[in-house]
């Protein structure tokens, strides 16, 4: 089967339809469909199905996809790495991904940390959700990918190796003139006429279970396509927010936070894959550790 081919259908199952795939690609829209009809020829079953929105894969054709997309991105690494060589500096880059408050300060100060003490070396920052970085990490696109438990939890798959690195607090993000801005501590009970944004399903989860347990109700009446948009609906006035703890120092100067009384959790973790894992992803889990670790000292 042609390399090719594999690349086409990956590209069709991840944009979910033939004339984005073709585009992306460069190939006719025409071509496209014929590489995945002659590719369901070869492996004899139906790979996609059409339907009104545009194309998804069969369950035969998720499975098929999964074990595709791991033999796209090692031939990438191929190419790359035979690149590397021919330019003599065969050096092996490390692709991290990270959920965004992670992406926002933990790791790039991490990776500062690293680059100093073992020397320049190419590296790529992935933010992400965790699932999408777990997937990605089993697929190979990802070297190593720093992510939470929040709902709806971590992935199990034995092909991954999981570390927890410690845990985060979340907080809330209030604007600077917000009644309670400098109040320390506080209860939901005292935010329950408040209007909630969120960005997450995740963190909305986290928000509606502390609430719950308070007996109280959160609103979360405006949904932000990020956590930029959730923090400036915050800064605005809209809303206010609950928002990891590790993200403090990265805020905007126009919103401030407020800690609460026996406040939602998250563990984070690192995974990694089981075989060959980057040589400098133990040291760079190290410094984030640290980072971690400092910053809840500081709490």
């Amino acid at each position: 089967m042609a390399l090719t081919t594999w690349r086409t259908f990956v590209t069709v199952c991840r944009l979910g339809s033939l004339s984005a795939a073709a585009a992306e690609l460069g190939y006719t829209q025409s071509a496209v469909s014929r590489q995945i009809a002659g590719l369901e020829r070869e492996v004899g079953v139906p790979l996609v199905v059409r339907h009104a929105r545009g194309i998804r894969p069969t369950i035969a054709g998720e499975a098929f996809r999964q074990h595709a997309q791991t033999a796209v991105n090692e031939a990438e690494r191929a190419v790359r790495a035979a690149r590397d060589a021919r330019d003599g500096s065969p050096v092996r880059p490390l692709v991290v991904g990270a959920t965004p408050s992670l992406a926002a300060g933990v790791v790039p100060a991490a990776m500062r940390g690293l680059l100093d003490e073992a020397g320049p070396f190419p590296w790529q920052l992935v933010p992400g959700l965790t699932g999408e970085l777990c997937e990605r990490t089993v697929n190979r696109e990802l070297d190593l990918a720093l992510v939470t438990d929040a709902p709806p939890g971590l992935p199990d798959d034995s092909r991954l190796e999981r570390e927890f690195l410690g845990t985060d607090e979340m907080v809330v993000v209030i604007p600077v003139g917000h009644r309670l801005a400098g109040a320390g501590s506080v209860r939901i009970e005292e935010l329950a006429d408040e209007t909630w944004a969120e960005d997450n399903e995740g963190s909305a989860a986290l928000l509606r279970q502390h609430a719950a347990r308070a007996g109280v109700t959160a609103r979360i009446d405006l949904n932000a396509a990020d956590l930029p948009g959730k923090i400036a609906l915050v800064a605005t006035g809209h809303a206010i927010a609950l928002t990891p703890s590790v993200m403090r120092t990265t805020l905007r100067p126009d919103v401030t936070t407020l800690r609460l009384f026996d406040p939602p959790t998250r563990g984070i973790y690192a995974v990694r894959p089981r075989l060959d894992p980057h040589p400098s992803a133990k040291s760079l889990i190290r410094q984030i550790v640290e980072i971690i670790s400092l910053h809840s000292s500081n709490r």
